[in-house]
């Protein structure tokens, strides 16, 4: 009678080839899916700033004064709540833009103080760049 051998396993060259494929793959996946991750991150935070943006407008028109604080847009329902920064990870680091005196809004202008004079605008407090070499705070 023949001893027959039976092989249940693999052998350490198939090992190498299957974990070269697997990082051959990994070095192609791994770059897109971060680039993903700071695209998708960019395009959060335009749309929330577009969001608050037109909230702060609808305010303006409804009542003919501008919000002082990111609350008073929440307590009269116009945001279900502050939005969180992708970038700073925070709900407290957007900046605002003060009004005009003639009641108008100035990208220029000096930035504001929620609470005192209200605010017409508001910029992420994000202080890095974007990929195309934008400043985030200025969007």
């Amino acid at each position: 009678m023949r001893d027959r051998h039976v092989d249940n396993g693999f052998t350490l060259i198939e090992l190498l080839v299957a974990l070269a494929i697997l990082a051959a793959i990994l070095s192609i996946a791994v770059p897109r899916y971060f680039s993903n991750i700071e695209t998708t991150q960019e395009n959060v935070l335009k749309e929330d700033l577009y969001v608050m943006r037109d909230v702060i407008d609808h305010f303006y028109s409804d009542k003919g004064t501008y919000p002082a604080q990111l609350s008073d847009l929440i307590g009269q329902n116009y945001l279900r709540g502050v939005p969180v920064d992708p970038f700073t990870q925070s709900a407290n680091s957007w900046t605002f833009n003060a009004p005009l005196p003639s009641g108008g809004c100035d990208e220029l202008n000096s930035t504001a103080t929620p609470g005192n004079s209200g605010f017409c605008d508001v910029h992420s407090g994000a202080p890095g760049q974007a990929k195309d070499g934008s400043w985030m705070k200025e969007w």
